[in-house]
């Protein structure tokens, strides 16, 4: 059943008894802790853009955090291996570029399960995941890191409007990111919530308890073209090539060997079940997958697919407060989510950069597609980072033929 290296299986490595649970259930934990509270306000903020309702947002943050937990509990018990999925943070950064598309929320979650259906193709036929495979990676990081600029900038602009709570949450995030930078997107999280609780206390404004109940917000999907096209295609793009290829990259580092067939089909009918519910897409973890895969979750490599099974039965719990953060930050001051997501996203917006420029005979088609994907100006009803990749490509064709010349 295990897919771990010869050379791992071959060595295994002494335990002693009380460390053979309590390391990797620990890991799994923090490693659950990590994926949700970093990265949730990118979602919530993904989803509200392209016209999710707060009830709407909280049922798809439900709906992730449900799929992604009983997605890593099957594969990681089934095939004994560190496998963590998690929802797509870029994909949901893509959305908060994207905003309304035509057909409103109903077409966004039509593509949404679209999303899903390419994913599972994409398992199933080779072909298409060595087409992804094969766009450039300057224009794919380009037009990521385009998509997150805008996110990336409301902290500064948040700064202005709701001083008084969004400037703590900044000093507390550079402080940890000098002492404990794991911990820094979570401690600004925890900062952002207790300023937001001492303004709404001080407001006297009232929590709806009844909003804070967990539950699932079911919508028909609307087929749309513009959205298919606008959102699906993106969405697939930038999780494929964000999430899915590093996912599987991070695991190879670790010695072990993704079932990609098992793992896309996986995440891809994850993400179709999920759609309805208003969940955008599930995938391979990528950053946080080093958290369970690591030595630190487990001295013996065969055991650590605990700490994933582990990670996939706190995101069961963690989805119970899915709800009531919602309904925390709907009542929060202006720019408090915001502010947290965009944290949250500098990292990944620095190393999106970096890639996109990394290649001086390409730079000038990296530059274009990132101006493009961050303008946000879509045309014919479709987003700006489908014609940023298709811009972008274009570009990089031509000026191709210059330097060959």
């Amino acid at each position: 059943m295990s897919r771990l290296s010869p050379a791992l299986a071959d060595t295994p490595t002494p335990v002693h008894p009380e460390r053979r649970l309590a390391q990797p259930v620990g890991a799994g934990v923090v490693t659950a802790l990590v994926g949700f509270t970093s990265s949730f306000a990118v979602v919530l903020s993904g989803l509200t853009a392209v016209g999710a309702t707060s009830a709407q947002a909280a049922s798809g943050l439900l709906a992730l955090c449900l799929t992604q937990a009983i997605g890593m509990m099957l594969l990681s018990y089934r095939y004994r291996l560190p496998i963590t999925l998690a929802w797509s943070t870029p994909g949901a950064a893509l959305l908060a570029s994207t905003g309304a598309v035509a057909g409103g929320w109903a077409a966004a979650v039509g593509a949404f399960a679209i999303t899903g259906v390419l994913i599972v193709i994409t398992g199933l036929w080779q072909w298409l995941g060595n087409l992804v495979a094969a766009i450039p990676v300057e224009i794919a990081q380009a037009m990521l890191a385009g998509v997150l600029l805008p996110l990336c900038l409301a902290p500064v602009k948040a700064a202005q409007v709701s001083p008084a709570v969004v400037v703590p949450v900044i000093v507390v995030w550079l402080a940890l990111q000098r002492f404990a930078k794991r911990w820094a997107v979570i401690a600004a999280f925890a900062t952002a919530a207790i300023g937001a609780g001492i303004s709404i206390a001080l407001q006297h404004k009232h929590l709806d308890l009844a909003a804070m109940r967990p539950s699932l917000e079911l919508t028909v999907p609307h087929w749309s073209w513009q959205a298919v096209i606008g959102i699906a295609i993106p969405l697939y793009i930038v999780t494929m090539a964000s999430q899915n290829i590093p996912g599987t990259a991070v695991m190879k580092s670790f010695d072990y060997q993704i079932p990609w067939r098992a793992a896309m089909s996986v995440t891809g009918v994850g993400t179709v079940v999920g759609a309805a519910a208003g969940g955008h897409a599930i995938n391979l973890a990528a950053i946080s997958a080093a958290l369970s895969a690591a030595p630190a979750a487990h001295p013996d490599p065969k055991r650590r697919w605990i700490a994933a099974f582990t990670t996939g039965a706190a995101y069961l719990i963690l989805a119970l407060g899915s709800a009531a953060l919602v309904t925390l930050v709907a009542t929060a001051p202006k720019g408090t989510l915001e502010t947290v997501a965009g944290l949250a996203l500098l990292a990944t917006l620095a190393a999106a950069i970096a890639g996109a420029l990394k290649s001086e005979q390409h730079r000038e088609a990296g530059i274009i597609t990132f101006l493009i994907a961050a303008s946000g100006v879509g045309f014919l009803g479709i987003g700006a980072a489908f014609w940023a990749l298709v811009v972008g490509l274009v570009v990089r064709k031509v000026l191709a033929h210059r330097h060959d010349a």
